[in-house]
């Protein structure tokens, strides 16, 4: 079995890497909390953000380009769009939650969490968790071990 030390050199296909090509700029992530959020306008993402109009327009498209976002034109004018997130991007909501947690825990504001998470099936503030499929234990940094999957040595794709 192999283990950590034959994963500690840098090898091309990793998936970290590659993800954060696409969505490692910090205007990304913001724009998809907000967009997870309920906030889909382009104005309504400005007006939030204050973020400079060509930023949010380039961010935009490269989240459509790359299938995270489509864009849906608005019911009362069809010339004007908002966005809406595909399954691609909503999958990246465990990650979203995972960063506003983390920042919750480690750069805290005094009067407490700026946004909680009301879990709709029980009515509870919830807080995101890493399980297995598997067994449903809880996943952590020290309850792992990496090890080669099937694309370790492989081309990219």
């Amino acid at each position: 079995m192999t283990g950590p030390a034959e994963l500690s050199h840098r090898f091309e296909v990793e998936s970290v890497e590659r993800t954060l090509a696409l969505v490692g700029e910090r205007w990304t992530f913001v724009i998809l909390r907000e967009i997870f959020l309920g906030v889909h306008r382009f104005g309504q993402l400005v007006s939030n953000l204050d973020i400079p109009r060509p930023t949010l327009a380039t961010r935009l498209r490269s989240l459509v380009e790359h299938g995270l976002l489509v864009r849906v034109p608005y019911t009362q004018d069809p010339e004007r769009f908002e966005y809406r997130l595909t399954d691609s991007g909503r999958d990246l909501f465990p990650a979203v939650v995972a960063l506003m947690q983390w920042g919750d825990k480690h750069l805290p504001v005094p009067q407490g969490p700026p946004v909680v998470l009301r879990h709709k099936a029980c009515g509870q503030i919830a807080e995101g968790l890493l399980l297995c499929s598997q067994c449903h234990q809880e996943l952590t940094a020290r309850t792992v071990t990496p090890e080669p999957g099937p694309g370790f040595g492989g081309e990219q794709p």
